[in-house]
């Protein structure tokens, strides 16, 4: 699944693509894959909730697109642009028997692929996407946080470790198990400690780490994680330039040239360095 970074990037690559764009028409070839009565118009903003895209049309509805695992975006117009789970479909000829949804606009059409259809496009009225189940339980994103909200819902899960507890959308949005793990190691916080022991610094500092970590990975287009590319089919580069833990197990530390190594933690993989990240008690 992308990670909010990485939807990040897909929302400003189809910016330029899509934008101002009509929907003449859309085929749902996968029921299970489109939700809701299908919407045509003028494409008038694209917006992130999390890890979903909205995209607002000039009839005062929304499409709301989620990839989840395997979801694609293919754009064929002059050129072909495409986002999500990379494969032959980014240059074969489309639509072929992954493709779920297809929007056609004046200049173009957006494919929607999905190979185990767990993604989905809902159509809603605009007024009520912050009412939806999806993004209704989504909480705020680290950079629109303060310290003293994260401080106050980490007391609430004092027992759970720290990674379990920031990697839950309801308690702060956007943190996967990549930055997750890069966050925890830049505040040289150990994933196994629990919430409880982290004092109102201690928040400020994970929300401050967690901004700089996810935004330096929007900037160079995401962590791809050879799953994952940007809206025009190049990869991100994060993990190669700027990730200090996540998927290094074997190599030094950044910091102090301790072997980095591989755990598990909430039933995830989990990378640190035993040396700087110190388990609070």
């Amino acid at each position: 699944m992308p990670e909010l970074p990485e939807v990040e990037t897909i929302r400003r690559g189809l910016n330029q693509f899509i934008m101002k764009q009509k929907i003449t028409k859309i085929d749902v070839l996968c029921a299970k894959s489109f939700q809701g009565t299908p919407t045509l118009g003028y494409v008038t903003d694209i917006r992130r909730f999390g890890k979903a895209l909205v995209v607002d049309l000039d009839n005062k509805n929304s499409l709301m697109i989620h990839l989840r695992m395997t979801g694609q975006l293919i754009y064929d117009g002059e050129e072909r642009y495409a986002a999500g789970h990379p494969s032959d479909n980014f240059t074969d000829k489309l639509p072929n028997k992954q493709t779920r949804v297809i929007l056609e606009f004046e200049n173009g059409t957006l494919f929607f692929n999905d190979q185990r259809k767990f993604g989905f496009i809902r159509a809603l009225p605009t007024a009520e996407v912050p009412n939806d189940k999806f993004i209704k339980k989504l909480a705020k994103e680290p950079w629109s946080m303060t310290a003293d909200e994260l401080y106050a819902k980490l007391q609430k899960h004092k027992n759970s470790p720290i990674k379990a507890t920031i990697l839950d959308q309801t308690i702060i949005c956007g943190l996967g198990n990549i930055y997750a793990d890069e966050t925890l190691f830049e505040i040289g916080i150990h994933p196994e400690s629990k919430s409880g022991a982290l004092s109102p610094k201690d928040a400020e500092s994970l929300l401050h780490a967690a901004s700089e970590v996810m935004q330096k990975s929007i900037d160079s287009g995401g962590s791809t994680m050879a799953t994952y590319v940007k809206a025009d089919g190049t990869k991100g580069d994060y993990l190669e330039k700027f990730a200090q833990v996540f998927r290094r197990e074997g190599k030094p530390c950044p910091k102090c040239g301790t072997e980095i190594v591989k755990i598990r933690v909430a039933g995830r993989g989990t990378h640190i360095c035993p040396h700087c990240q110190r388990i609070l008690s």
